[in-house]
């Protein structure tokens, strides 16, 4: 990325984040809508790649349909954004009446134990928001993590946006990240962590609706380094103002086979919840990136053999 790409970058955020969160609600909802439908007719890359994701979540899908589930996708996509630029300007009890999960016992009594919890979540609906939930109606901090962003302003700007909402923030890069998640979790404490899409060399091969993929350890890592309880939740949108959601039963440790061996198993169970909450809303699912394996451009050599 360009200084100049950099600078409009950031400046774009930054006017969604001044802008839109002096807007009001309907104002906000219906520029999310037409900036949608505008992106969507564009058909740029990410629109194509989302389709192609949906394509494989839906197979028997028709064209037709996954141009709708596209089109769906890139509303729920900006209605996160425009609730996300919204969200610091948020009365605490908007953000406790925004988001209505089923199945919360899982999340309340892991808590309650006293051993700590790491939440999984897919790139479903708008995990900022249920975030402000958790803190906010449930009373209860937890620590999170963040990729680094370029530029480094924006990165700040992310960091501070979360933070404003309690919720601790680690970089992603440093290595340091891992050791601290552990002893949040040690101490009792709520790691909530962002887990559908790992394409590094440490991600674990998990099957994902019917292809391979790679997911990150560290959750089931975290599970069984420190005893935490391991969740997954899923979360999408209806009709109404109200963001839903479900807790999933507890991920268990498998008792035999190695680290790898049960970080394998554990990993392809968050994967298996992930999938059926995005089987049930698919629209809601914002990837908008390769995931699948097969679906990665091929490396092709030099002359002289070396990789390019």
């Amino acid at each position: 990325m360009s200084r100049l790409q950099e600078r409009l970058t950031d400046g774009a955020y930054a006017l969604g984040w001044s802008t839109v969160r002096k807007l009001p609600e309907p104002v906000a909802a219906r520029l999310g809508r037409t900036v949608a439908d505008l992106t969507w007719k564009r058909r740029g890359k990410g629109v194509r790649r989302l389709e192609s994701n949906y394509a494989r979540v839906v197979p028997d899908a028709t064209p037709e349909r996954l141009a709708e589930l596209s089109r769906a996708g890139m509303r729920s996509y900006l209605r996160y954004w425009m609730e996300s630029f919204r969200l610091p300007a948020w009365s605490a009890e908007r953000v406790k009446t925004g988001f209505d999960p089923k199945d919360l016992h899982h999340l309340t009594d892991a808590l309650a134990s006293g051993r700590g919890v790491v939440l999984a979540l897919p790139h479903l609906g708008n995990w900022d928001l249920a975030g402000a939930w958790v803190t906010t109606k449930l009373e209860t901090p937890f620590t999170t993590v963040a990729e680094r962003l370029r530029p480094e302003s924006l990165y700040d700007r992310f960091v501070a946006y979360r933070e404003g909402l309690g919720m601790e923030v680690l970089p992603h890069s440093g290595g340091s990240a891992f050791g601290t998640l552990a002893r949040r979790l040690r101490d009792g404490g709520l790691v909530c962590l962002v887990a559908d899409r790992d394409l590094s060399a440490s991600g674990v091969e998990v099957d994902f609706f019917g292809a391979t993929t790679r997911m990150p350890a560290g959750p089931a890592l975290l599970a069984q380094q420190t005893g935490a309880v391991l969740l997954a939740a899923t979360l999408w949108y209806d009709e109404s103002p109200v963001m839903k959601g479900r807790l999933h039963p507890p991920v268990e440790v498998p008792e035999t086979g190695t680290r790898a061996e049960k970080t394998s198993v554990m990993t392809q169970a968050l994967a298996d919840a992930f999938a059926t909450g995005i089987a049930d809303h698919p629209e809601d699912w914002h990837m908008l990136q390769r995931l699948w394996l097969a679906d990665l451009e091929p490396r092709t050599e030099s002359t002289d053999g070396e990789r390019l």
